[in-house]
């Protein structure tokens, strides 16, 4: 039985340098591994506890977040925030278990548990315009409008792709029609209709290193897929040309406003390589893959290359997983006027999988200017998050090893270590401290270079400011038991 709640008090005089956030977690922590907070008991509101130690809301938010990610305590909805029974029996009854909501196929292993994900795609959920998005939802709901309940054709709604198609117009000068893009539910449903619409016989090539999903849903389609060594500038059209000679059926996948997971912006001659090596052949087609353009940090996003592609070859492809939610499984291509026929000859007998009721939601937040306001308010975050990152790692013992590189677009950065540390002991090592953190050698095909076997990518989308400390404290400890191995 869940008793009830019990109210504690934390001394912030005591707390030295570390944020009033960081104190409390640290406090809430330690009472409940010392007992004074009892398994499934019930703690105090956020509203409540703010109240009694003179805090912000938002601060007690934090460190229950933390607190819950880390399994110290646990959320029922409606019900309120309870502590964790550290030493639970899973045969006991008689006490509310925590539900935890997987989406998980049966015969999948329980996924682990990390204190800190580098290689996740999260985001910051706690930013996500819950209040605003559920107003757009009962607008929708309301308008009582028969399409909600209607078959929506293979390209999906169209005040959505109007108002995607007006977004690019202002924010990325595409000048494209509704009619040329195809809302989709995810990566692997797009690009399985671009192999249908561009045909399996062709040859699909992929950066090395790259996201392996990409070729891993080519493959899954029936078609070659061949990984192409990248260089400084990124994608480099003459390996092509040696690889696959003047074959015609050859399509590119690149990502050149911000490579993954080099961080690589393609620079203006590369460009214009790439597409004049498009233009030689018929049959050749480039996928520019957009996943977090939004996020540039310095100056203004690179022009897309479908912008500047007068052959029509380029199809263009951005997500709203980085900028809203993964959840939401929404992304969306552009596709050039000369497939349009072909496009509709082929698929137009499919059905957008995406449900018209987010589709709807969505297109209000494009088209009232939401989502512009939301971008904006995002990367002022991200930049403040990596910054502080950032600066924590430089200040800490880790700045003694370390560099860091590629951090001014996109959603991660390049951590490289000096030979002073075995990257594999200290990956390891950081797993033992609950942080999984891929090293940039895992995105290789083949051909990898030696400084990519002492580079880690942290992919920072996920993190919590009131996490920082706790994760640079984690990689210091990491560092000393790999000090130690040597």
């Amino acid at each position: 039985m869940i008793i009830s709640i019990k109210m504690f008090t934390v001394d912030f005089d005591k707390r030295g340098s570390l944020s009033l956030c960081e104190y409390l977690y640290r406090s809430v922590k330690e009472q409940i591994l010392q007992g004074n907070l009892k398994a499934n008991e019930k703690l105090p509101s956020k509203r409540n506890l703010a109240e009694h130690l003179g805090i912000s809301v938002i601060t007690v938010q934090n460190a229950y977040a933390q607190l819950i990610s880390e399994g110290y305590i646990y959320s029922l909805e409606k019900k309120g925030f309870f502590v964790m029974d550290l030493l639970l029996d899973k045969d006991a009854k008689n006490v509310e278990k925590p539900v935890v909501k997987k989406m998980l196929r049966a015969e999948e292993p329980e996924p682990v548990s990390w204190f800190m994900d580098f290689s996740s795609n999260a985001i910051s959920y706690e930013k996500f315009p819950f209040t605003l998005w559920s107003h757009l939802m009962r607008s929708v709901l309301n308008s009582s409008d028969r399409m909600l309940l209607s078959r929506q054709g293979v390209k999906g709604v169209l005040e959505l792709r109007e108002a995607i198609a007006s977004y690019l117009k202002d924010f990325r000068n595409m000048d494209v029609s509704s009619s040329q893009i195809v809302i989709g539910a995810g990566t692997e449903h797009l690009y399985s209709m671009i192999v249908q619409l561009l045909g399996r016989d062709n040859t699909y090539i992929v950066e090395n290193p790259g996201f392996h999903k990409v070729q891993k849903v080519f493959e899954s389609n029936g078609v070659r897929s061949i990984p192409v060594l990248i260089d400084e500038q990124g994608f480099n059209p003459q390996k092509i040309s040696a690889l696959c000679g003047d074959a015609r059926g050859t399509v590119v996948h690149i990502s050149p406003a911000h490579h993954f997971p080099t961080g690589i912006v393609m620079p203006v001659r590369r460009r214009q390589e790439l597409l004049a090596w498009v233009q030689e052949k018929p049959g050749r087609y480039i996928i520019e893959d957009e996943y977090d353009s939004e996020f540039r940090f310095n100056g203004k996003p690179m022009p897309t290359l479908q912008s500047a592609d007068l052959s029509q070859n380029v199809i263009y492809i951005n997500t709203f997983s980085k900028t809203l939610s993964p959840s939401f499984r929404i992304n969306y291509m552009v596709l050039p006027q000369k497939l349009l026929d072909s496009f509709q000859e082929k698929l137009g007998f499919y059905s957008c999988p995406v449900s018209a009721f987010e589709q709807y939601t969505l297109a209000q937040f494009i088209g009232e200017g939401y989502f512009a306001k939301h971008i904006i308010k995002m990367k002022n975050y991200y930049r403040t998050l990596r910054n502080n990152l950032i600066q924590a790692i430089k200040k800490s013992s880790l700045g003694e090893v370390c560099g860091i590189q590629e951090e001014e677009a996109g959603l991660h950065f390049l951590l490289t270590l000096s030979n002073s540390l075995d990257c594999e002991i200290f990956k390891k090592n950081l797993e033992a401290e609950g942080i999984k953190m891929p090293l940039l050698s895992d995105f290789y095909y083949s051909d990898i270079p030696e400084n990519a076997k002492t580079t880690f990518v942290m992919n920072y989308s996920g993190v919590q400011n009131a996490m920082i400390s706790e994760i640079v404290r984690k990689m210091e400890n990491a560092k000393q038991k790999s000090l130690k191995c040597r």
